[in-house]
């Protein structure tokens, strides 16, 4: 139910305006119940009153009219009298009880008449001291008592009564609200088959309006996401003048325009990326005749002029470099063809971590620079082109070297359930913000007036970024200006494996502290 709620808008509304009605109608159902109740419940008190008045003045005046000499006169105008006022049967029965006050002197023959079935438990003793307060008033309170296994409610009404010969007495009249209760149900039940129903019509409503509303943008969100996916000629129907129609307008004059940039886009993009593979091809046939040349040059500067010498030295180099600057754009251009696929194997991390160590090794002694070296215990094994993964981290650590002024490197490897990391970590010059940005941009770096003891062709962290991406893995940085840099790289265990976090923190917890 949430993951619908989650995903559909439709749901989302009909939801709310099914909740929010039920709110209102079950705020307006119970005013109109307790209204009724209320209603009912003074109707039926009011003609209880007047019911007990009169049944009180009946018995006074029968009992003023009535010559009474003995017990037996009054006990037998009593039976008589009092138990006239019961209703027995249906549901407005009237039960009656005579009872007599406390302090009273008590009649040898003399017995108050109580209806037979009344439970005495409807008299409290709070009303009856009410009554003997009341001054000849009527008092009454509702009361609950159980009939036929069922508890209905009640009206106790009482009175004060005088009789000639007895003393002082209470009348008490008990009287059924079981017919009332039962309207009161039946009006309660049918409030809540409407309401029940009146929802059930206002969530297909509330559907059916959501429905036309949301159904253009729905169409909208998927041809959206068809454009992502690289469709361009996905366009929206156009009906109509309502905002809907100028929606679907405007999305088509879009996805036109787009489409007919990214066109243009992509067209050019081509076109740089066979200049830049044709050119590369083209530049290998003059380069190897170059170097060949440069190396006969080079190996016999000796013979030479010292200026000459200091010339043949200068364009070794540079022969190198090119030659450096024309593999990476060789590689390069292959990516951006797609032609490049990884050579996966199952292999230990630590291994091709030494063997980076390794190769750089002579440029960390020529800048007095130690690399410290934290690896697990055991083989860290996980699915990589070793040779991809080991040029990667040769040029994570000849950054680090360039960069780290000299102060120790440390390199960190770790696993976990489901990926393999290797973080390089510097404490040198750092870069800033806008630096870090563009770190993994083609032909860009951090200092171009830095000078730098191997050529660097500007391509390095791009290529690198794509072996990364290459892996299904992670390649990232974390750097300030004057702390340091560290390059972590995070690869998954098995190729179709997800990373879900790395094993290394970034920055490590050496550069946090």
């Amino acid at each position: 139910m949430i993951k619908l709620l989650r995903r559909s808008l439709t749901a989302r509304t009909v939801f709310a305006t099914v909740f929010l009605s039920a709110l209102s109608l079950i705020t307006l159902g119970g005013f109109l119940s307790y209204s009724l109740a209320n209603g009912f419940y003074q109707n039926r008190l009011d003609q209880v009153l007047s019911e007990t008045e009169r049944a009180v003045s009946s018995v006074q005046g029968t009992i003023a009219a009535a010559s009474l000499t003995d017990e037996t006169t009054l006990q037998t105008l009593i039976n008589s009298v009092v138990p006239s006022l019961e209703i027995t049967g249906g549901s407005g029965s009237r039960q009656v009880a005579l009872l007599r006050s406390p302090g009273q002197p008590q009649l040898q023959l003399f017995q108050s008449p109580i209806s037979q079935d009344l439970d005495l438990g409807t008299i409290p003793e709070s009303l009856r001291e009410q009554v003997r307060a009341s001054a000849g008033f009527l008092t009454y309170t509702p009361v609950s008592f159980v009939r036929d296994g069922v508890e209905v409610a009640g009206i106790t009404v009482g009175a004060p009564l005088t009789i000639p010969l007895a003393g002082s007495f209470e009348l008490f009249l008990v009287f059924d609200l079981s017919a009332e209760q039962q309207s009161l149900a039946l009006v309660q039940n049918a409030i809540t088959v409407a309401g029940i129903i009146l929802l059930a019509l206002i969530a297909l409503v509330s559907y059916l309006v959501t429905r036309s509303v949301v159904r253009p943008v729905e169409q909208a969100a998927k041809a959206a996401q068809t454009l992502s996916a690289g469709k361009l000629d996905e366009r929206l129907p156009e009906r109509g003048q309502d905002v809907l129609a100028q929606l679907a307008k405007s999305f088509n004059k879009m996805a036109a325009s787009l489409q007919q940039q990214i066109q243009q886009l992509d067209s050019l993009s081509r076109m740089q990326r066979r200049f830049v593979s044709d050119v590369s091809h083209e530049l290998r046939t003059p380069l190897t005749t170059i170097k060949l040349a440069g190396e006969v040059i080079f190996g016999n500067r000796e013979k030479l002029e010292p200026a000459l010498s200091r010339s043949a030295e200068l364009m070794q180099n540079q022969i190198e470099r090119f030659e450096s600057l024309l593999a990476d754009l060789l590689e390069i251009s292959r990516y951006d063809a797609g032609a490049v696929v990884a050579d996966l194997e199952l292999q230990d991390l630590n291994l091709v971590v030494g063997a980076s160590i390794a190769s750089i090794e002579p440029l960390a002694q020529s800048k007095n620079t130690e690399i410290l070296i934290e690896l697990p215990s055991g083989p860290v094994e996980a699915e990589f082109d070793a040779k991809r993964i080991e040029r990667l981290l040769r040029n994570l650590l000849s950054n680090a070297v360039e960069h780290g002024e000299g102060r120790a490197i440390t390199v960190q490897v770790g696993e976990n359930s489901n990926a393999v990391a290797v973080c390089v970590t510097d404490t040198g010059v750092g870069m800033s913000r806008s630096q870090l940005d563009r770190v993994f941009d083609r032909f860009w770096r951090a200092d171009p007036a830095r000078q730098r003891s191997v050529g660097g062709t500007g391509l390095g962290l791009a290529i690198s970024k794509e072996d990364a991406t290459l892996h299904r893995g992670w390649l990232q940085v974390w750097s300030k200006p004057n702390k340091g840099t560290s390059f972590r790289l995070t690869l998954p265990k098995r190729a179709d494996s997800i990373i879900g976090n790395s094993p290394i923190p970034l920055p490590p917890r050496s550069v946090q502290t």
